[in-house]
């Protein structure tokens, strides 16, 4: 059977002057279904019989063909894509064919802009065409063998502001920064390094931009002497200020404000006043 979205290893059945046609068996049975290989693909000296590994698709007339081309994803498996064009009708990705990959609105989770990139899946649309998904969740897998502190790379491809944000893992692997841990601006799109933080019981990780607290200290110290730096010297609060304040100057929790003051005042590189702080 004709498999589109995947590769297939297929025998030249008849050749013709603008290309080749290709069937799973040689000679082609009579009402067997034939896939052309424009000329241009086919490789020189190629002979009736000869078997070619090719990717299949539709063309821009909706026409079943084969490419020698590799696309950047195949059917049913995730990969980051870049954002071609943005019309009235969706979104046209680069997926390494000549032909773009459609991205429809109804399968976007946010806005996508030209030239940025998105975690996306390959789908099978009702009329059998190839397009792309943003909801990527049901083609995730579970953790493999990660394991809590593991440092790993992965695609932020949603994000919920009451849940936190989901991210692919190695573009394949569940995971989930959860809301709490998140203290700066993240989007869909973005690649990040983060840390395991716990791997779950249904086997989905959990994750942390920031580093553990003893080796994050010195990073937020560094921060938050730059920000007072910038504001002439002084900071018109201190350690005690509200949560929402320290938020919004530094994005940083309060806790991690307060551990980073007291590395600061060790080293005495500021003063702590009832309502200040200010480099010595």
């Amino acid at each position: 059977m004709i498999k589109i979205g995947n590769y297939q290893t297929l025998y030249i059945v008849k050749k013709t002057d603008f290309g080749v046609y290709l069937s799973e068996h040689y000679p082609a049975e009579k009402e067997e279904e034939r896939v052309l290989l424009p000329i241009r693909q086919v490789p020189e000296h190629a002979e009736l019989g000869d078997k070619i590994k090719v990717f299949l698709y539709r063309d821009s007339a909706d026409r079943l063909i084969s490419t020698t081309a590799k696309p950047k994803i195949l059917l049913d498996e995730l990969s980051v894509l870049k954002v071609n064009d943005v019309t009235k009708i969706g979104a046209f990705l680069d997926w390494g064919l000549e032909k773009d990959l459609f991205l429809p609105f109804k399968e976007q989770t946010c806005r996508v802009m030209p030239g940025e990139e998105y975690l996306v899946a390959l789908y099978l649309d009702k009329s059998s065409r190839l397009a792309a998904t943003m909801n990527v969740y049901k083609y995730m897998k579970l953790a493999g063998d990660y394991e809590k502190d593991d440092i790993v790379s992965g695609v932020i491809y949603d994000i919920k502001k009451e849940l936190g944000a989901f991210v692919a893992v190695d573009c394949q692997y569940a995971a989930m920064i959860p809301a709490q841990e998140i203290y700066q601006e993240l989007r869909v799109g973005q690649k990040i390094e983060a840390r395991v933080t716990s791997v779950r019981e249904d086997g989905k990780l959990n994750l942390s931009i920031r580093q553990k607290a003893y080796e994050q200290m010195d990073k937020d110290a560094e921060l938050i002497l730059k920000k007072i730096e910038e504001l002439g010297g002084m900071l018109s609060y201190n350690d005690k200020a509200a949560p929402e304040l320290i938020e919004k100057d530094f994005h940083m929790s309060k806790s991690a404000f307060k551990r980073g003051v007291g590395r600061l005042y060790k080293q005495r590189k500021i003063e702590i006043g009832e309502k200040s702080i200010k480099i010595v």
